[in-house]
């Protein structure tokens, strides 16, 4: 359920195909995404999930799947 609202943010927010956004794709290198990308992503995911990561958190995210965790994370 994460993975698939995620799937939506990301590929609004990079303007890519949902279908290529998989657990394992990075931001950076799969993506092309840069840092203010992943602000926005990290802000879509916070408002869509009502919850905070912490900006040391959020540095740790390089792929689909470690923004997942942080949103499980953070809603326990």
């Amino acid at each position: 359920m994460e993975f698939e609202k995620l799937q939506e943010i990301i590929a609004d927010v990079l303007n890519v195909p949902k279908e290529e956004i998989k657990p394992e794709t990075t931001f950076v290198d799969d993506l092309g995404a840069d840092s203010l990308d992943i602000f926005q992503i990290i802000m879509g995911i916070e408002e869509e999930f009502d919850i905070e990561i912490d900006s040391d958190e959020a540095e740790k995210i390089a792929t689909v799947q470690d923004a997942v965790d942080q949103i499980k994370n953070a809603a326990e």
